[in-house]
């Protein structure tokens, strides 16, 4: 499989410090917020990875990561996203990278305690599809919330519910096979004017192949200034992308 991280967007929800830099090249407690991403996928066996940035300061990605070497990698690939259209669309960039191959895509603003080794080995023997990660949440109205019935069943998934239907939200990390790219070309903008990746999990969902885990460990992402803290705390308590889930 090869790894896929979404490092775009404009960051506003923490002005002033995106002020100058993207947000992914914040500190969160030792290290740049884009390093955890990265640790995620390289945990997960990963070693092809590629990382979707935009903005005037992507330059700024090359020049701390270079090739990936601190992170074992022989080289890391980058793309660059001129504007904004959502989550789906920066994925969409990435077609040609993916080459038919199976994906992880990981938010560059997702932190999580743990590791998604066994998600990633499971979704590797699934036979087709795609498989989403969960997480019970104390405010899911701020992500896609997962409807989930009495056996843990996923029957819907809602971007951004006024009134959850659960307490379960939709983490940023997604598997998904070749086919992907084919249902983002099928979508429409939503009314934020964007390509939601609720959308494509949706439509893997309808088609009965959309599996999902719940995530063990904690998990935040870092896009709000409040988040941005929460994440550094619960670093320095615990540590993050431990090596034995």
């Amino acid at each position: 499989m090869k790894g896929i991280i979404l490092a775009g967007g404009y960051g506003t929800r923490l002005l002033p410090l995106t002020r100058v830099t993207n947000k992914h090249l914040l500190g969160v407690y030792d290290r740049p917020m884009i390093y955890y991403p990265i640790q995620c996928l390289v945990n997960a066996g990963v070693r092809d990875i590629m990382l979707v940035t935009g903005g005037n300061k992507a330059g700024e990605f090359l020049e701390l990561l270079g090739n990936g070497q601190e992170f074992g990698l022989k080289e890391l690939h980058y793309t660059y996203q001129e504007g904004a259209g959502g989550i789906a669309a920066a994925l969409a960039l990435t077609e040609d990278f993916a080459d038919g191959d199976r994906i992880i895509v990981v938010l560059g603003d997702n932190i999580i305690e743990r590791n998604i080794r066994r998600a990633a080995e499971t979704f590797a023997t699934q036979p087709e599809g795609a498989k989403i990660l969960l997480k019970e949440v104390p405010d899911p109205q701020r992500f896609g919330v997962a409807h989930i019935d009495a056996a843990g069943k996923v029957l819907d998934i809602e971007e951004k519910p006024k009134e959850p239907k659960s307490n379960y939200a939709v983490i940023g990390i997604y598997m998904y096979d070749a086919r992907v790219y084919e249902i983002i070309k099928t979508l429409k903008p939503s009314g934020r004017g964007e390509l939601e990746i609720t959308d494509v999990n949706n439509h893997y969902l309808r088609a009965g192949i959309l599996t999902s885990d719940i995530l063990e460990g904690w998990w935040t992402d870092a896009g709000t200034i409040e988040s941005l803290h929460r994440a550094a705390n619960m670093i320095a308590r615990d540590g993050a992308n431990h090596l034995d889930d």
